[in-house]
Formats: structure tokens, C-alpha cells, sequence
């Protein structure tokens, strides 16, 4: 990975608002890859989209999004880029079709094969006013509209909150489809790590502007683990780096982001049954980031 291009690239980038501010974030996405933006709510990640998008203005720092900078290059980011929101405005009282080709002007790729075939998969009626359309197939018709104009990179900012299940996964696939089978590259933000968990290859976790911690997501899982274990089988070292630490009936538990360096020493305890070892997911881990001990 460290071989490939970045598509995307934030370097020491700030915004400030009154009580909140992006604290010079620092970020890349390599061609090819998806990922997942993680964090709570009011942590920056729509700003952050927003800066990409030239939507919001940076203050300071460079971006580069498909080897542009989009405050210089606005068009052209645009025409290389597929933008999902995570709501969908559109005008009511006009039809799928209409807006399908309104939208098509502003775009130099437009394919309209790829808009009606995607319409078809999506079951999504051209003769429909898009007032008339649900939750879901408004994301899944937004979709549609982002990748008609063949772009390198999707970006999308809560993509699938508020959907249920069925239309959530519909939507993962197809993102995951288009990076793997196509080369395209995905930016997705979301407070719902489970989607993160499913599709991303890295993660980053944005907290109150600053950007935490990034990683590959196997290496993360790997390395984040809850440790269970009885009074005295852990030393002092290890116990006092433990975060959300918890003392129970018959031992205590915390989680550890150093396991695959302190495994080793574990396993002793694992074969005498006073160590159990235990798999994390996204959401321990950032509340272990929000909230630490």
C-alpha cells in the first residue's frame, strides 16, 4: 500500500468555528481503497467531507482530492468525483428521469447507459416524482446519480443512516464492488462502525476535530483486544495501560491496543484459565478513544 498513489491527501488542515475547530488534520486515502471516517457526532467528519467537496473553505493546509487541489480546480474535481450527502434534496414535483438528465449537464462524463442501468437494478421507476420516493430509494437514487459520471472517487457522508437493514447492506455491497472489481476509491463517514467494520479496508477515527488514529482495519482488530482476567495474573504494567477497565465477580477486564506486543507474556495464563482474550469490535475502540479509562 505504501507503493500507491494517494487519491486523496489531507495535510495540517484547520477550520474554526465558534466552539469547534478542526485541529490540523492530516489524512490519505490510496487509489483503490475504502475509508472509514469514525467518529461521534459533532466530531468534524461532515466539515471534513465538506472541505474535500470545496463545500466548506479550509483556512489553512493543503487537500488534494484525484491529485487537485478543489479550492484551485473545482470543476474538474467535481467531474472525478461521486458526491452522496446524507440528506437528498431534490426538486419534488419533478421526475426521476428529469432529474436525472438536469443533473447530467453539469457533469463532462455523463454516461447515460450507466444512470439507466443503475436505475433498472435499483427498481427505481423513471417516471416517479422524487417526492414520491422512500428513504431508501432516494440514497439508492442519489447513488445512482453519483455514479453515472464515471467517477475515480466516491465520497459519501452518512450514507446509510436512518436506512434499514436490507437497503443498508444493498448499498455496503455496492460500494465494496465498485472498489474491489473497478479500482474506484471510497471516503465513507459514519457513526455506524458496523458499516465501517463490513466494508472498509482503513479506518481513521476523527474526536473533537483531531484525528486520532489511523490504520489498516485487520492490523487495528489485531492489535485492540479485551483482556479478561483473575486478581494477580496481570502485572501492574500492563493492567494500569488497560482503558475502560471494569472489576467483576470473578476478576476484572479492560482492552488493550498493544496485544500483539504483550501477547507472549499471556500465554500462561491463557493455559492455566485466569487469562481470557477477547475480540473487540470499532465501537469499543472508539469509545476506548472517547472515553479512555
Amino acid at each position: 500500500m505504501d507503493n500507491t498513489a494517494n487519491i486523496l491527501e489531507l495535510k495540517n488542515v484547520q477550520k474554526r468555528y465558534k466552539g469547534f475547530a478542526l485541529d490540523g488534520i492530516s489524512l490519505r486515502l490510496p487509489q483503490g481503497y475504502i475509508l472509514g471516517l469514525i467518529g461521534p457526532n459533532g466530531a468534524g467528519k461532515t466539515t471534513t467531507i465538506k472541505i474535500l467537496m470545496n463545500m466548506v473553505k479550509r483556512e489553512s493546509g493543503e487537500v488534494q482530492v484525484v491529485g487537485l487541489d478543489p479550492k484551485k480546480n473545482a470543476k474538474q474535481v467535481k467531474n472525478k468525483v461521486g458526491y452522496l450527502g446524507e440528506e437528498q434534496y431534490f426538486y419534488g414535483n419533478k421526475t426521476v428521469a428529469w432529474t436525472g438528465n438536469f443533473v447530467s449537464a453539469f457533469y463532462d462524463n455523463w454516461d447515460t447507459n450507466i444512470f439507466q442501468s443503475l436505475l433498472t437494478n435499483f427498481e427505481i421507476s423513471r417516471t416517479k416524482k422524487t417526492r414520491e420516493l422512500s428513504k431508501g430509494m432516494k440514497v439508492r437514487f442519489s447513488l445512482a446519480l453519483a455514479l453515472s459520471h464515471h467517477p475515480d472517487l466516491l465520497i459519501l457522508d452518512e450514507p446509510t443512516a436512518g436506512l434499514d437493514p436490507v437497503i443498508r447492506r444493498e448499498v455496503l455491497e455496492l460500494l465494496q464492488k465498485k472498489s474491489k472489481n473497478e479500482g474506484k476509491s471510497v471516503i465513507i463517514s459514519s457513526h455506524i462502525t458496523d458499516d465501517i467494520m463490513r466494508i472498509a479496508d482503513l479506518v481513521a477515527f476523527l474526536i473533537e476535530g483531531k484525528i486520532v488514529l489511523t490504520s489498516e482495519k485487520d492490523e487495528l482488530l489485531s492489535s485492540w483486544k479485551r483482556i479478561h482476567y483473575k486478581k494477580g495474573a496481570l502485572g501492574s504494567d500492563i493492567v494500569n495501560t488497560l482503558t475502560r477497565r471494569k472489576d467483576h465477580a470473578f476478576g476484572s477486564s479492560g482492552v488493550t491496543d498493544r496485544y500483539l506486543k504483550i501477547k507472549d507474556s499471556l500465554v500462561q495464563g491463557i493455559t492455566e484459565g485466569v487469562i481470557k482474550v477477547e475480540n473487540v469490535n470499532l465501537d469499543d475502540i472508539l469509545i476506548s478513544l472517547v472515553k479512555g479509562v
